[in-house]
């Protein structure tokens, strides 16, 4: 009779932990911008991951513009009057009404991959990936095939229109013509090498211009020739983007914004104040110009690209793939936007990359006032002085290691490896590293490091777990129970128990890693990605949100109210709060153990407007409230105010509250209790 009840206390105790309310903080902010557009006043975005913003004020803000787009991965929009057109890799869509509501048009187009759009009249031509050319001219009421004379199974990079003048660029196999609607198709690549990438495309009078892997090349007869055009470029130049305005061309490159005055004779860089020279796109009005980049959102020059500024506010995009927390501090590591740091629960982000000369960070690991991060292709950093500057630590590391996986263990630093490194140790807080793989397989590739103890367990790439119980003087496999040449994306520890995340789902192991049995009954979908231990509650971020246990594994259940089907890469937990670190939405924050930070109006009903605020707003109640108490309570589950009243209307005053999320608590006389959230700006 115990045990049965103590199963039904556990199962409520997990409902109570899964009904936590998950909420997107204020960033960090910043993205990937596959594309921009300009339609009048309103700006719209393009990303990966986290669909269409739009801005009405010249990139002050932005706002998610979503409704009615299946794939969140945009990679080219289009305009047509106030009409806006989005390929996606769930094919295009359409909205006249400024982004608020899309709808899919896709009658006929048997390749929904787009990767990119162009407009000439009445025409919408949409290049695929592997598709070739489709064609519209009734606004995406049907599409018909336009690949006579293309290469078979064609990725069609860039398009572009002029009359009657259609023009292809390709992903490796060149450059095409069509001088009759797309009927047909004529290679035009003479002067541009073989297997070049042409990523855009722009027409300016009888001048093609065509912005490539090899840099930019021109054509003044209709393709027929072309001339690569690239002083003043570096090396290797990748030009992405294309924009112009008047007589001047800009190019978005690897190397940041390029300006050329003279028909592309000569470039010059132009990349004062952009501090991600990675740049996807482009879009110009006038003299203001938007480049986006690659992981660190927008950029705004309103002097023809003389100076930039970061235009980021609401434009939520950024890939955190690790987390760590010092006191009130949250530190979070972007792929491409370096370490972001928050030190009120994520109201506010600031980046804090001074010093970091690499930007990807993939790990992260926190030592008392130490911090290291882990880059792909830089190395390990190192701050002392809470992230306001880093210092390279990557002597004894190979050349540009790729670092996914860092662990403290004392004065002991152990990095884990991408590229052929294995493991390495730093006795001396990353003054100095030492490879410590004898017993590893040749160039194995660590995912992830767990400490207990003595025992150091590492998580590979296609090998499963190692363990060393001399401090990484030696390896052993400890595979038993685990499926072969399995990856194991992570490993955590509580006690005696390890837990290892596979593709396969959870694997635990009570004997030191002698053998493993999978522990995956609740989870519907077991490709784990990352995990997080308090006490004997585990936390399993997935790519299909995050899953909660508080039975050693024994059941898992969902814990996704608010975070849908989000890709979470990392978690961290401070105090009943909880962190997840997601990919393309930024960092996410949650109560743990069952704090409630959910909406519940079945017994009295509540108005508030307006919501968000900023100063003042309205609680209307639809039944008369006779001596009821009101609590305001933070993320942390802290009360900030408790009011007694009686009435219908209530003013709430922001006061001394900051900016964020907050639940109103209602409870009347009868006991009957209520909530709902307010977002204070």
């Amino acid at each position: 009779m115990k045990r049965i009840f103590l199963a039904i206390l556990i199962h409520l105790l997990m409902l109570m932990n899964a009904s936590a309310q998950w909420v997107q903080t204020n960033g960090p902010e910043g993205g990937y911008i596959n594309c921009i557009a300009i339609s009048g006043s309103n700006i719209f975005a393009g990303t990966l991951g986290a669909g269409v913003f739009l801005s009405t004020n010249n990139g002050s803000s932005w706002n998610a513009v979503n409704a009615g787009l299946t794939s969140l991965t945009v990679n080219s929009l289009a305009t047509n009057g106030s009409t806006i057109y989005a390929g996606t890799n769930t094919g295009v869509f359409l909205s006249t009404n400024n982004g608020s509501s899309w709808t899919s048009i896709n009658a006929g187009l048997n390749n929904h991959n787009i990767y990119s759009l162009a407009i000439g009249g009445g025409d919408i031509l949409a290049g695929t990936a592997g598709g070739g050319v489709f064609l519209t001219t009734n606004n995406g009421n049907n599409w018909t095939t336009l690949n006579t004379g293309l290469p078979t199974n064609t990725t069609i990079s860039s398009l572009a229109i002029s009359g009657n003048v259609l023009l292809a660029g390709t992903f490796g196999a060149g450059l095409y013509l069509s001088t009759n609607n797309g009927n047909n198709w004529s290679v035009v690549s003479s002067g541009v090498p073989n297997n070049t990438i042409v990523y855009s495309l722009s027409i300016i009078g009888s001048t093609i211009i065509a912005g490539t892997n090899a840099g930019v090349f021109l054509s003044f007869n209709n393709g027929s020739s072309w001339v690569a055009v690239n002083t003043g470029f570096p090396s290797n130049i990748v030009v992405l983007s294309l924009a112009i305005s008047g007589g001047t061309i800009f190019a978005g490159t690897n190397y940041g914004v390029y300006l050329s005055n003279n028909n592309g004779s000569s470039w010059a860089a132009v990349n004062t104040g952009l501090t991600n020279t990675y740049v996807l796109s482009l879009a110009v009005t006038g003299s203001t110009i938007f480049a986006g980049t690659q992981g660190s959102g927008a950029f705004l020059s309103i002097n023809s690209g003389s100076s930039w500024t970061s235009v980021n506010s609401g434009l939520f995009n950024s890939f955190i793939w690790s987390l760590g927390i010092i006191g009130s501090n949250i530190f979070a590591g972007s792929t491409t936007g370096g370490v972001f740091l928050s030190t009120n629960y994520g109201n506010s982000w600031a980046a804090v990359n001074t010093g970091l000369t690499n930007i990807h960070i993939g790990s992260l690991a926190i030592s008392g006032s130490n911090i290291f991060v882990g880059t792909s292709g830089g190395g390990v950093f190192l701050s002392t002085n809470y992230g306001n500057s880093w210092t390279l630590v990557n002597t004894g590391l190979p050349s540009n290691p790729m670092v996914t996986s860092l662990e403290i263990s004392g004065s002991t630093v152990f990095a884990g490896t991408f590229g052929g490194g294995g493991v390495f140790k730093s006795i001396n807080n990353g003054s100095s590293w030492v490879a410590v793989n004898s017993g590893l397989p040749a160039n194995t590739n660590v995912k992830s490091i767990a400490i207990n103890g003595s025992n150091i367990f590492a998580g590979t790439q296609n090998g499963g777990v190692y363990l060393s119980t001399n401090n990484g003087g030696s390896w052993t496999a400890v595979n038993t129970g685990l499926p072969s040449n399995v990856t194991v994306n992570d490993i955590a520890i509580s006690g005696s128990n390890i837990f290892a995340g596979t593709i396969y789902g959870v694997f635990l192991s009570t004997n030191n890693g002698n053998s493993w049995t999978a522990v995956n009954t609740g989870l519907i979908n077991t490709n784990i990605l990352t995990f997080s231990i308090i006490g004997t509650t585990i936390l399993a971020g997935t790519n299909y949100g995050v899953f909660i246990s508080t039975n050693n594994g024994s059941t898992w259940i969902p814990m996704n109210i608010g975070l849908n089907s989000t890709n979470v890469q990392s978690i961290a937990i401070s105090g009943n709060t909880v962190f997840a670190g997601t990919d393309a939405r930024g960092v996410w924050v949650s109560p743990l153990g069952g704090v409630g930070f959910e909406e519940n109006q079945d017994e009295t009903k509540i108005n508030i407007y307006p919501n968000p605020f900023t100063s003042q707003t309205t609680i209307n109640f639809s039944e008369y409230q006779n001596n009821s108490t009101i609590k305001i309570v933070d993320l942390q589950g802290k009360v900030i105010k408790s009011i007694n009243f009686s009435g219908k209307e209530f003013e709430l005053e922001k006061d001394a509250m900051q900016a964020g999320m907050y639940l109103i608590q209602v409870t009347d006389d009868k006991q009957n209790f209520t909530s709902k959230k307010i977002l204070i700006q």
